[in-house]
């Protein structure tokens, strides 16, 4: 009975250290992986930063091309297609030799 007690001992002592110790890497290393720092996360970061550049990228275009139209409106000489079209697009009219097509919206299908 003492030597089973003995080899019980030898045998599952070791096997219950190595299960402890092996929950308490796969703890750290799933943490490691998906937790809030971990690698997926920076990778979900990278593509998030990637997209928010493109849009930056897309926005500088667009001020650009609205600080031209403004180049073109502000000064002492203003363009005269620039100031003709911005006000039609505020009065809502058109010139008599404008071709004027009506398309249907969205509700009237």
């Amino acid at each position: 009975m003492l030597r089973f007690r003995l080899f019980l001992r030898s045998l599952v002592l070791p096997v219950l250290l190595y299960c402890v110790a092996g929950t308490v890497a796969s703890y750290f290393v799933w943490h490691g992986v998906n937790g809030q720092r971990g690698l997926k996360t920076g990778e979900e970061y990278e593509q998030k930063l990637a997209q928010l550049r493109q849009e930056r990228d897309l926005l500088r275009f667009e001020r650009m091309q609205w600080e031209a139209r403004i180049a073109l409106i502000k000064g002492e000489k203003i363009d005269a297609d620039v100031l003709e079209e911005e006000t039609r697009k505020r009065l809502g009219r058109v010139h008599k030799n404008d071709v004027v097509i009506l398309l249907p919206q969205d509700g009237e299908r």
